[in-house]
């Protein structure tokens, strides 16, 4: 187990580049199993998660060349299908939620695909209905072995369908897609998911072959096809952690450049800041954050309610960011409701916060209600341990603001969503120290 003690209470200075988006990179690289020829992906982040699904395609059969730490070349051309039911990989994709993309492209290409029930953030109820409902609309054969929460599906041929969605899932959509595209005839999906990084996958397929239309939109039709090739891609900067810096820079009233963020994948993410009373001024393909010497007031509707600050899926605000807006209120004139509608755990860490002098009421599971210090009290320093990777740099960003030294356990949580956190922050000048 390892901890950071971290000494805050000071200013950050200079720029930071976002890494490659962790949600993206698990997507791109369940869809190499979807052709036998080399696919190049560039800007792999390189966390925990991220590699946990690398090993398993290794494991799987996959051959790696490895270019440097965020890039890498895989190539499906000899697939180990009895690897899915052995021990091994029943305690591998036990590890890592993201594992469960695997099972629409190996379906799709080899006819059957399986998975343990996987593991990921303790944020409440994450169902995988969406998945395997889309599976048997397309043909295949569910089983589900209770003792062992081990899933399974199985198909001679998949054969296009239409479905309507349950919900709009990201890895849901994304899987389906993975089993369509070389489904026999036309499937459509309808309220699919439609983030950037979805957006990037069904792009990503469209350059090894595959034909879908409605790209951007809760309206997939896609065209099945016999055969994918390979494709070269580049993983998009990662949105969260952008507005995880946005949020560390507000909170600690420092001047940052965060470097290359694609402003037109980052939705509303800059507007929701604004309306916290932060500066996000847009300078080229970067974003600055100035001092806010003077602290940042958060807004109220244009009939003077108190705003609510709310997750949904895209093109809504990303439940991801929910807990970084959630510190950077603490500190903020005024207050703001925050609605964590989709994950009724997500809220749970505000003790920690509230032990360190921040005003919060848990109105629920899903919603608090913060009430800013507008700095005229600082958040106390403290020990605490990190319960999820959003949370986990909630607390890091919380305590990088407190005066005095705090020690977080639990870190790796947050090395499962952030690469070489320590290191990125003390190049801007935080005292942070990874200590055992």
């Amino acid at each position: 187990m390892g901890a950071f003690k971290v000494t805050g209470g000071g200013q950050l200075s200079g720029s930071i580049q976002p890494q490659g988006a962790k949600n993206e990179a698990l997507q791109i690289l369940c869809a190499v199993l979807l052709t036998p020829e080399p696919v190049t992906i560039h800007n792999i982040p390189n966390i925990t998660d991220v590699n946990k699904l690398i090993k398993i395609l290794e494991k799987l059969g996959v051959k790696i060349e490895k270019h440097s730490n965020n890039d890498y070349t895989f190539q499906a051309d000899n697939v180990n299908i009895d690897y899915l039911q052995s021990d091994n990989f029943k305690v591998d994709g036990r590890g890592l939620r993201g594992s469960i993309m695997i099972v629409g492209p190996l379906l799709t290409r080899f006819g059957k695909g399986f998975i343990p029930k996987p593991g990921g953030d303790k944020i409440g109820r994450r169902r995988l209905d969406t998945h395997f409902q889309g599976f048997i609309s397309l043909g295949a054969t569910f089983r589900y072995n209770k003792d062992e929460s081990f899933y399974g599906v199985e198909a001679l041929e998949l054969k296009g369908s239409y479905m309507l969605l349950d919900e709009a899932s990201v890895t849901g959509t994304a899987n389906i897609v993975m089993a369509a595209v070389l489904a026999k005839g036309t499937t459509t999906v309808y309220n699919a998911a439609c983030e950037p990084y979805l957006q990037q996958l069904c792009n990503m397929l469209v350059r090894m072959g595959a034909n879908i239309s409605g790209i951007g939109s809760n309206l997939l039709i896609i065209e099945g096809v016999k055969f994918l090739g390979g494709t070269t891609h580049r993983v998009l900067p990662d949105m969260i952690e952008i507005g995880s810096w946005v949020g560390l820079a507000a909170l600690t009233k420092s001047a940052l450049t965060i470097k290359d963020v694609q402003w037109d994948y980052l939705g509303q993410i800059p507007e929701v800041f604004r309306r916290l009373g932060i500066t996000v001024e847009r300078k080229g393909d970067d974003i600055f954050v100035p001092e806010h010497l003077n602290g940042y007031e958060i807004q109220s509707y244009i009939d003077g309610s108190v705003m609510t600050v709310s997750d949904a899926p895209w093109p809504g605000f990303t439940p991801d960011l929910l807990s970084i807006v959630l510190v950077v209120a603490t500190q903020a004139r005024g207050s703001v409701l925050i609605h964590q509608k989709m994950f009724e755990s997500r809220l749970f860490f505000v003790d920690k916060l509230i032990d360190m002098g921040a005003k919060i009421i848990l109105c629920d599971p899903h919603r608090a209600n913060v009430i800013g210090h507008d700095f005229k009290s600082s958040l106390k320093a403290t020990t605490m341990t990190s319960p999820d990777i959003r949370a986990g740099i909630s607390l890091l960003i919380a305590a990088l603001s407190a005066k005095g030294t705090s020690t977080i356990f639990n870190i790796e949580q947050i090395d499962r969503g952030y690469e070489d956190i320590d290191a990125r922050l003390r190049s801007i000048g935080a005292k942070i120290e990874r200590i055992s």
